[in-house]
């Protein structure tokens, strides 16, 4: 019978929900909180696509011509289309 001497809901004492560390506890849920609302929402929003405004640009050339250039005309010509020479 001694939980009938304890009013329906009161978890904690008064005078424990007024000391430092209860209310740093209180800070750290309430950041916690919003942090955790903050990704939640971040995650549902659809991702956003910067512009690239490198686009198509490279420091260095990849091809197999150093300078960038494209294949010479001439060896274009020699080749024949389908057309393979011992």
């Amino acid at each position: 019978m001694i939980a009938a001497a304890v009013p329906a809901g009161v978890l904690l004492p008064e005078s424990l929900l007024f000391t430092d560390w209860f209310r740093v506890m209180a800070a750290f849920v309430a950041v916690n909180t919003v942090m955790y609302a903050a990704l939640a929402v971040a995650k549902v929003l659809p991702k956003l696509q910067l512009p690239d405004w490198r686009r198509g640009q490279r420091a260095e050339p990849r091809g197999i011509y150093p300078d960038g250039q494209a294949e010479p005309e001439s060896s274009l010509a020699e080749i024949g289309a389908g057309s393979r020479e011992p």
